[in-house]
């Protein structure tokens, strides 16, 4: 009886193990998170007052994406669970007229070939309080990318982050024109 109280244990053990895995599942993600980033082409915000004029005291505003990060969560068959964080630093240029500043931006899942399955778009605000610079991180909840089954991993898809640009913004970052945020000339 003594040699079995040893496999007894274990085997109870093991039992209430699972059940407080169930409450408290802290288990391992079974796959990677989806990759995360912005692209070079849309993760600055250049803002001219005149879009003929890319001097430094035309500029009204300006903004980066610095980091993206991501956290995610698998449960079997269920859609995958994403948690986004993105940090921006803003800018308040010589030809601003106010104290804030709205931002359009979007958030993007994409296969990894590129196709887009679902983009939607944000503003996040920037309050200067007499200042030139701030800075902000927008966080998201939950990014829901469905899965047929457990056998596909974030790795499959893409998450991309960035400003939604004006033509001619496009333009100017397309060129590898940029303003710094702490610039002077």
């Amino acid at each position: 009886m003594r040699k079995l109280l040893p496999l007894i244990a274990v085997v109870l053990l093991v039992g209430c193990q699972s059940r407080v895995a169930d409450v408290f599942d802290t288990r391992q993600n079974a796959g990677p998170c989806p990759p995360v980033g912005s692209l070079y082409d849309v993760a600055r915000y250049v803002d001219l007052a005149d879009p003929a004029d890319e001097s430094y005291s035309n500029i009204t505003y300006t903004a980066e994406i610095t980091d993206v990060r991501t956290f995610c969560r698998y449960a079997g068959n269920d859609p995958l669970d994403v948690q986004l964080e993105v940090d921006f630093a803003f800018g308040k240029g010589p030809a601003a007229d106010s104290n804030s500043h709205t931002y359009p931006y979007f958030v993007a899942v994409t296969r990894r070939n590129g196709k887009v399955l679902a983009k939607e778009y944000f503003n996040v605000e920037a309050d200067f309080n007499g200042s030139k610079l701030d800075g902000k991180t927008e966080s998201f909840s939950k990014i829901q990318i469905p899965r047929l089954d457990e056998s596909i991993a974030g790795s499959n898809f893409e998450i991309v982050v960035g400003f939604d640009l004006t033509p001619e913004q496009l333009a100017f970052n397309r060129a590898g024109k940029r303003f710094l945020l702490n610039a002077e000339n």
